[in-house]
């Protein structure tokens, strides 16, 4: 009787590793299938993302954040940017296409756009939130002017003011 269950064990154990390569899949190339590509992300993004970063800027974007938190010179979340655009906070914000409802960041462009902060939309919020070494996705960051990249830095902000209407003169 003992010969006769645990070959049953084992046939368990087996089905369970099937499972799961049915369900997560046991290629490399299907598991980055799982992964929505940057014009699957551009289809989720709300209406308001009007100045969306290209496929190459978005990449920029985020390493920028990344660096930015690695240095201290991050804002991260709609509090604390506001919270930092109040005590006079200057950089470049990069925000979420893809927050719903709409209603939490609806009034940050105008805002930005009033204390002349360029800004960029980005297609995802959990890239953001990876970008920002979080767990959590965030709808939008404050990356501050001071001991981030330069180069990368200046590059965003030429961008973001390309599409900003009032800083046309």
């Amino acid at each position: 009787p003992l010969a006769s269950k645990e070959p049953k064990a084992k046939k368990q154990k087996l089905s369970k590793k099937e499972r799961k390569k049915s369900i997560g899949g046991s290629d490399d190339k299907e598991e980055k299938s799982d992964v929505p590509s940057y014009e699957e992300r551009c289809e989720a993004i709300n209406i308001l993302a009007s100045p969306l970063a290209s496929k190459k800027s978005t990449k920029k974007a985020h390493k920028l954040v990344r660096k930015a938190t690695q240095s201290k010179s991050l804002r991260r979340g709609v509090k604390e940017l506001v919270k930092g655009l109040r005590k006079g906070d200057k950089g470049i914000a990069i925000l979420a296409g893809d927050v719903f409802p709409i209603d939490v960041m609806s009034h940050l462009p105008i805002l930005l756009e009033e204390h002349n902060i360029p800004y960029l939309f980005v297609p995802s919020k959990r890239d953001l939130g990876a970008a920002a070494c979080t767990k959590r996705p965030t709808s939008c960051v404050l990356v501050k002017d001071k001991k981030v990249d330069k180069e990368l830095f200046e590059l965003l902000v030429e961008e973001a003011k390309a599409y900003d209407p009032n800083s046309k003169n």
